[in-house]
Parts: structure tokens; sequence; C-alpha cells
């Protein structure tokens, strides 16, 4: 009995880990449409179309991203969620590069980019070893997450009509705090093996890392942008 308990955790383990890994790599292989996507846009100057409809164009760009979540959702099961990843990637790449192209008209936008690089990569190694190491689990943490994103998404919306620097600053800070804590959320729910897809662990860690980074560098932008 108790050859077959520890044959049983073995295999857990290792599906965990399995888990674990496929999100690591197909983490690092949406870095590629993703880049895609933040080069095309900035060629094409993409921010043409926020800057024609400040409001239309990003809430149009929200519903895309939304439809193409619930997609890679309903098709997580299979080949096709990997690709539909891929596609909803590149789209954020898209977006990306509005806030790229801004960063760069500052003198020092380079080396913005490359802080926000690096605080994005020190949060999610931070994380990491924070989520492997602790011994409890987070899912208690999820409900407040979660309904700390709602707010924040109403929030973001409103003041696409307000357009209130105050607000946004405030907004951004929270972004950047609380996709950390749902990196911490998420990558614990997958060392612990409360999520069994990778395409979906993928997905939740993505939008963590983006969110982080769009954020720092926003922040850095107001506090360390160099006009001259």
């Amino acid at each position: 009995m108790d050859r077959t308990l520890n044959t049983g955790s073995l295999d857990l383990a290792q599906s965990r880990n399995k888990v674990l890994r496929n999100t690591y790599n197909l983490l690092a292989l949406s870095m590629l449409p993703t880049a895609a996507g933040a080069w095309l846009g900035m060629q094409f100057h993409f921010s043409s179309l926020f800057a024609g409809s400040p409001i239309m164009g990003p809430l149009l760009m929200l519903g895309v991203m939304i439809g193409l979540m619930f997609a890679i959702q309903r098709t997580r099961n299979s080949s096709a969620g990997v690709g539909l990843l891929l596609a909803f990637t590149f789209v954020m790449g898209l977006m990306l590069s509005v806030t790229l192209e801004r960063t760069l008209r500052f003198s020092n936008g380079g080396t913005l980019i490359a802080l926000a690089a690096g605080g994005t990569s020190v949060i999610f190694f931070g994380m990491s070893a924070l989520a492997s190491s602790i011994k409890r689990d987070l899912s208690g943490m999820g409900q407040f997450l979660f309904i700390g994103t709602l707010l924040l998404l109403v929030a973001g919306i409103a003041n696409l009509f307000f357009q209130l620097p105050a607000l946004h600053l405030a907004l951004t800070v929270i972004t950047c705090g609380l996709f950390s804590a749902w990196l911490l959320f998420d990558l614990n729910r997958i060392i612990r093996g409360g999520e069994t897809n990778y395409i979906s662990a993928t997905l939740s860690v993505y939008l963590d890392l983006y969110n982080i980074f769009v954020s720092l560098l926003q922040i850095l932008g107001i506090f360390g942008g160099d006009r001259d």
C-alpha cells in the first residue's frame, strides 16, 4: 500500500512538473509573436488607430482580446488552443507597440524599456521563488484578485472618458501590484496542481507579465522620461 501511495505521489509530482515545464516553454514561444506584433505595430504606426479614436479604438481592441481569450479557453485541450494563444500574443504585441512608440519619444526611451523588462524579470523570478517556497494553498486569494481586477477594469474604462492624469497614475501603480499578486497566485496554482492545462496556465502567466511590464514602462515614463 505504501508503494502504491509513493507511486501515486511520484506520478502527481511528475504531472505538475510537466505542466510547469510546458507552460514555461509555451510562454517563451509566445514572446516571438509578441515581438513581431510590437515591431509591425511600430512600423505601421498602429498607435494612429487610438489617436483617431481614443475611446472606441481601445474598446474595440478589448473586445478582440476578450473574444480570443474565450476562444483559447474553449480550445485549450487541442492544438488549436496553441495557435489561438500565439495569435492572441501577436495582438497583444500590436497593443504593446502603442506604449513602446510613446516611450521611444523620450530621449532615454530605450533605457526605460530595458529597465521595465529588467524589472519584470526580477518580479517574475521573485514570484516564482516565492510560489515554490510557500507551503500553503493560495486559492483564497483568487476571489479578492478577481474583484480587484474587475474594479480596475471599470476604472480604466471610465478614465478613457475622463482622461485624468492622477487617476491614470494611480491605476498604473495598482495594476503593477495587482498583477504581481496574480503572478504569485497563478504560479502557486500550477506548482500545487490547481491548474492542469498548460495552455490556460500560459495565458494566465502571460497576461500577468504583460500587465506588469506595461505598467512599469508607464511608471518609468511618467517619472523618468527625458524629453530633451
